[in-house]
């Protein structure tokens, strides 16, 4: 739908309210399928999925970096090529807490 250099991802959020469940997993999972996305289960306010979905979202989209790399033919293969790397530096200290946020009830 959106060409190769896509990572398509949509995301059911708010699977800790199942029973409120508006569209079905395999109606989700047929309809990401068929636009030629990936489908993910998430609760933001249990902290579920999220890092899963960033986690594999970057890894598809450095994939898809190099895959497009290599048919401009600036491969490994080649002596010379142009190399891009990435590197994720996370400065912000972590910070365990009982919850709190925009999901908070209370």
């Amino acid at each position: 739908m959106l060409g190769n250099e896509i990572c398509l991802c949509i995301v059911g959020n708010k699977i800790d309210l199942e029973k409120e469940r508006h569209v079905s997993i395999q109606e989700a999972e047929s309809y990401a399928e068929s636009v030629g996305a990936k489908h993910y289960h998430t609760s933001a306010k249990q902290n579920k999925g999220i890092e899963e979905l960033f986690l594999d979202l970057c890894k598809r989209m450095i994939e898809t970096a190099q895959v497009d790399e290599r048919a401009k033919g600036n491969g490994s293969s080649q002596p010379g090529a142009a190399r891009r790397g990435v590197q994720i530096i996370d400065d912000e200290p972590q910070v365990q807490s009982g919850g709190g946020g925009c999901c908070s009830s209370g």
